[in-house]
């Protein structure tokens, strides 16, 4: 049984690491950033039990120069 249930809370964090992604994407497009390779590291699920993590990628300048400053205005409004 403990089997499956790694393997069932393996399932539910793949999905949730492809939610954050979309999530992610649309956050950025929403500053007008746009990060061409975002994406679940494929090595994170290599695992027995899988921990996916996000590979945010490449980045320009001007990409990170607005995420910092949308991250800025976000703390101002604290």
């Amino acid at each position: 049984m403990e089997a499956e249930q790694k393997a069932g809370h393996a399932v539910v964090c793949m999905e949730e690491a492809d939610e954050a992604v979309v999530e992610l994407r649309d956050a950025l497009a929403g500053i007008g950033v746009v990060l061409p390779s975002l994406r679940v590291d494929p090595l994170s699920y290599a695992r027995e039990t899988p921990c996916p993590a996000l590979d945010l990628g490449y980045c320009s300048v001007d990409g990170a120069r607005r995420i910092v400053a949308a991250l800025r205005e976000a703390g101002r409004e604290r």
